[in-house]
């Protein structure tokens, strides 16, 4: 099973950063305000990263890797692009 990293920019401008198998389902299940309690007071979020597809191991440990960053690092992993699966403020169906 792969797994994949993530960042949601949250209706504050707050960035959130998670792992998941399916990052369409984890999107909808954080904008019905289950997905997370730091996400739940700030709906509604918008997929603006994934990473490729990660083995879990690494994908947690990559998920710890980008929590420690500051805001202005996310900010430029997402403008970078990296590995992502979705383009930067293209926001997924769910």
């Amino acid at each position: 099973m792969s797994w994949r990293v993530y960042l949601l920019r949250c209706s504050d401008g707050s960035l959130y950063c998670g792992t998941t198998t399916d990052v369409d389902r984890r999107l909808h299940k954080h904008n019905l305000g289950v997905g997370s309690r730091y996400t739940r007071s700030k709906l509604p979020v918008s997929l603006f990263w994934s990473s490729g597809e990660l083995s879990k191991p690494e994908a947690f440990k990559e998920e710890y890797r980008i929590k420690r960053l500051s805001k202005v690092v996310k900010e430029e992993i997402i403008g970078a692009g990296g590995n992502e699966t979705k383009s930067p403020g293209e926001e997924c169906q769910g």
